[in-house]
C-alpha cells in the first residue's frame, strides 16, 4: 500500500471525534494529549478528560493528529496502509493525478526513536511513557517507539514526522 497524508473532510464534534479514534485505533495503539497546562505523556488508554485541546493517537499503520477550532475538531491522518476512509488528500489531484498506487506523492522512511530517561535532568519533570514502549528495553518481543518521515517524491523533503510503533518481527 501507497503512503496517504488527508484531512477529514469536515469538523468533528467531540463525540464523533472519540468513536473516530476509537475506529482507528488497532493494537497497540498509543495517544499523546496536550492540555494548554499539561501533557498526558504517551499512554495506552484515552483518558477519562478527553478529548484534549491537540492531540495524537498513534500506532504502526497510522498517526490520527487533531486540533480543536471553536468547538470543533479538525483531524489529519498519517497512514502507511493508504487512503483512510473519510479523509480527503491534502495533495491536489489536477496537480498531482494518482495513476496507480505505485506513484503516491509520499514515500516513508522509518528510524527507531531515542529516548531520555525518565529523569533526564534538562527536563523539569519525568516524562510519561507506557513501558511497553521503553526504547532503552533491549527485549526482542517488544513493539518499540519509532518515527516515520512523509517525504514529498517531487523535493525530497520530509512535510511530516509521525510516532509509530516498530513491532517485533
Amino acid at each position: 500500500m501507497s503512503p496517504f497524508v488527508g484531512v477529514y473532510q469536515e469538523l468533528l464534534t467531540e463525540t464523533e471525534l472519540r468513536e473516530l479514534v476509537q475506529q482507528q485505533a488497532t493494537a497497540p495503539s498509543y495517544y499523546f494529549l496536550r492540555w494548554s497546562h499539561q501533557v498526558s505523556g504517551i499512554v495506552e488508554k484515552l483518558p477519562d478528560n478527553f478529548p484534549s485541546p491537540e492531540g495524537q493517537m498513534f500506532n504502526c499503520d497510522r498517526e490520527l493528529r487533531w486540533k480543536r477550532q471553536n468547538n470543533r475538531y479538525s483531524v489529519l491522518v498519517l497512514s502507511n496502509t493508504g487512503e483512510v476512509l473519510g479523509f480527503k488528500s491534502i495533495i491536489d489531484d489536477t496537480e498531482y493525478p494518482r495513476e496507480s498506487e505505485n506513484k503516491s506523492y509520499w514515500k516513508t522512511e522509518q528510524r527507531p526513536a531515542y529516548g531520555y530517561p525518565t529523569n533526564e535532568p534538562r527536563f523539569p519533570r519525568s516524562r510519561i511513557y507506557s513501558q511497553s514502549l521503553d526504547v532503552r528495553n533491549t527485549s526482542p518481543n517488544q513493539p518499540k517507539l519509532a518515527q516515520r518521515y512523509f517525504i514529498a517524491k517531487p523535493t525530497a523533503m520530509v512535510h511530516f514526522v509521525a510516532l509509530t510503533v516498530d513491532m517485533p518481527k
